[in-house]
């Protein structure tokens, strides 16, 4: 042993490339982050970080530990979820791991600028696959609620502008509290931990993603990578919680009522390209039967006022109309243009046969003022595409959904109903009265999910693909477009 050494011995093997500077590293980053442009909430996230002198997550004076490597390990799977992992800078990363473990600096690059390199791209890659595997890679409230201006004459006189709400479920974001979080999770070790949790659990998710993997046609590809993210939305609530449920998912045109090892199905109808169906979820609570049809001030400004003064008209309908804030019916003669214009006037049709909703309606709270209800006009059930609504959903085989939902299934009931529901007139003097239903609760109520896959498994769990009717997957993919 040569006890003559002093640490000036070593200065013989000093470089500057070499030498670490937490200053030096400190100027890449901001180099970084004025160089970064991309514009997701993980992005804005990770600049938001450093701009306010966040500590070092990954590199220290040893260089970077296992965790990097953890990261990676999920990173290289990107592209079995259809996304390159160049969007997640992982050859960079690699590239830089390298030099860094084998000292293999190029000639001329200082050390602490790799280490700054190192030190973003980590984190950046870190927040966008752990959020975007979390909550899913786009926020379906906030884009699909800002798609349909209520009046579209707003967008282009710079009015302001106020969208229908499409979309109603309550689902978790990634709130504040999520990014913190996620950056403890790299302090405290648990990084392989964490994204082992925050991974998708759904069978249909790991379906799909084996499709993915044997699909060629780009066509197809995009539909699997938009159903894809929606089963990376997290949901608070779901069809697979409950054993007896309704779930209509509007691309098939199809609702399945859901009992056990029971199923029924049948064709629907949903709203039009111009008032679609929102998506939401509720608990169907009550069923009337021979509801009366307060009509939607659209289609009396539309087909209505322009039959003022005709009473044989609106008798024809039957139709009257009410003043909402007595609750009083004015007679027909009295009706006129400025009253139907009048949101304080309400135009109603009669309960019974030939009423716009059929013979029951059923009902679930929301905020848009849509049911599930029969209809007067079957003939649309026959066709392929069955967008006919105002955003009601109408139903193909309305007896049978009320015996669905009824628990109590006793004969008295079910001829009382099917009565009330084929009776010709509910005002007529022969009508038997005490056989005539206005009302059922649904007890317990029944959970009702209107969802919106274009892929999604028939009875059999085989993957059907469904046209998608209102271009929801068009507007999903253009965000995933921006890890691809």
């Amino acid at each position: 042993m040569n006890h003559q050494l002093t640490l000036g011995s070593y200065a013989a093997f000093s470089y500057d490339s070499l030498t670490l500077n937490s200053h030096r590293i400190r100027e890449q980053l901001d180099r970084m982050i004025r160089n970064d442009v991309d514009s997701t909430t993980a992005d804005y996230r990770t600049r938001s970080y450093y701009m306010n002198d966040g500590a070092f997550l990954w590199i220290d004076r040893h260089g970077v530990d296992c965790r990097a490597d953890s990261l990676l390990k999920y990173l290289h799977t990107l592209s079995g979820e259809g996304f390159s992992p160049e969007k997640f800078r992982v050859h960079q990363i690699e590239k830089d791991l390298s030099c860094i473990r084998n000292l293999d600096i190029p000639q001329g690059v200082s050390i602490n600028r790799i280490m700054g390199r190192l030190e973003y791209n980590l984190t950046k890659a870190y927040l966008r696959y752990s959020s975007g595997q979390r909550f899913g890679y786009m926020n379906p409230t906030y884009v699909f609620n800002r798609l349909d201006p209520m009046d579209p004459n707003a967008v282009k006189d710079s009015s302001p502008v106020r969208y229908r709400t499409l979309y109603d479920v309550h689902m978790e974001h990634a709130g504040k509290d999520f990014w913190p979080m996620a950056i403890r999770k790299i302090y405290n070790d648990s990084v392989s931990i964490f994204l082992h949790e925050i991974q998708p659990t759904s069978p249909m998710y790991k379906q799909l993603g084996r499709l993915l993997q044997s699909t060629a046609d780009p066509e197809k590809r995009i539909r699997i990578l938009c159903n894809m993210e929606r089963l990376r939305w997290r949901l608070k609530d779901y069809p697979q919680r409950y054993k007896k449920y309704v779930l209509l998912n509007i691309p098939s045109y199809r609702l399945r009522a859901i009992d056990g090892d029971k199923e029924l199905t049948m064709r629907v109808g949903c709203g039009t390209q111009n008032t679609k169906t929102p998506l939401l979820s509720s608990w169907i609570k009550r069923m009337d039967v021979n509801p009366q049809w307060i009509m939607p001030r659209s289609i009396i400004e539309k087909s209505v006022v322009h039959h003022v003064g005709n009473r044989r008209w609106f008798e024809s309908q039957n139709y009257y109309v009410r003043y909402r804030k007595t609750g009083k019916t004015i007679p027909i003669e009295q009706v006129t243009y400025n009253m139907l214009k009048d949101k304080d006037f309400l135009v109603i049709q009669k309960g019974g046969k030939g009423n716009s909703l059929g013979r029951i309606i059923f009902r679930f709270d929301n905020g848009f003022s849509i049911f599930l209800h029969d209809t007067s006009n079957r003939d649309f059930f026959a066709k392929d595409s069955r967008d006919v609504s105002h955003g009601c959903v109408r139903v193909q085989k309305p007896f049978d959904l009320a015996l669905f939902l009824l628990k109590n299934k006793d004969e008295d009931t079910i001829h009382k109903l099917r009565y009330s529901m084929e009776v010709d007139s509910i005002n007529s003097d022969t009508v038997k009265k005490k056989w005539l239903l206005s009302s059922l609760p649904v007890e317990p109520q029944i959970p009702l999910f209107i969802t919106y896959f274009t892929i999604y498994p028939d009875i059999n769990g085989n993957l059907v693909f469904y046209p998608d009717v209102y271009g929801y997957d068009d507007v999903i993919y253009r965000y995933l477009k921006n890890y691809r």
